[in-house]
């Protein structure tokens, strides 16, 4: 039996960072795990620049308030939850991602969460677990599942490692140049192709 694990931001949704710095016109705020590999050194940089301009969370939460799930995105999570189990693994946190997710029907999600202070402000993340993409896999495999998983950035690598198929989906050249050992989608039709080929219970 299997089970699918997909990233969340670039594959079912808009990057929410990319999106804070198109609103604010924050332009350091662009930077995402598709540029940065360490997450801790990303992390602390966003923090940082937040703070720098008064940003709490509620400008946060009016950002993401106003985003729509990615073209096909729904019809792809109703697909794929008919043909096989499926979870959500992602580097985002709780406190921006349910509105999307209600959006998409809420499968589940598994991601982190923020420190938030009296004022609104965001002083810290705290991380589900270390290395959490790849353990999530580890943990299916330990029930006896096969893996297969997809997403487009340096954070979601350990995961692709760690799973029986490993998928990037939509990657930028960066990322495909530094792990050519994974097979590269550039749409749903052809991720979709690709999932039938090798789900199977």
């Amino acid at each position: 039996m299997w089970v699918v694990c997909a990233d969340l931001e670039g594959v079912f949704v808009p990057e929410i960072w990319i999106n804070i710095a198109k609103k604010t016109s924050i332009e350091k705020l662009k930077l995402t795990t598709r540029d940065i590999k360490d997450y801790d050194e990303l992390m602390t940089y966003r923090l940082r620049i937040l703070d720098e301009n008064n940003l709490k969370i509620k400008d946060i939460q009016n950002v993401i308030a106003s985003l729509k799930p990615l073209e096909g995105a729904l019809d792809f999570v109703r697909w794929l939850r008919k043909v096989t189990r499926f979870t959500i693994v992602s580097d985002t946190f709780i406190e921006f991602a349910q509105p999307l997710m209600d959006q998409l029907e809420n499968p589940l999600l598994l991601c982190h969460s923020l420190e938030i202070d009296k004022t609104g402000r965001v002083t810290n993340y705290k991380l589900r677990q270390p290395d959490p993409k790849r353990k999530t896999v580890e943990a299916f495999q330990s029930l006896r599942y096969k893996v297969l998983a997809f997403g487009d950035s340096y954070n979601d690598i350990s995961m692709l490692k760690a799973a029986d198929i490993g998928i990037l989906y939509c990657p930028p050249e960066n990322v495909i140049a530094d792990y050519p050992e994974f097979p590269v989608v550039r749409n749903i039709q052809e991720l979709k192709n690709l999932i039938k080929q090798h789900i199977s219970d």
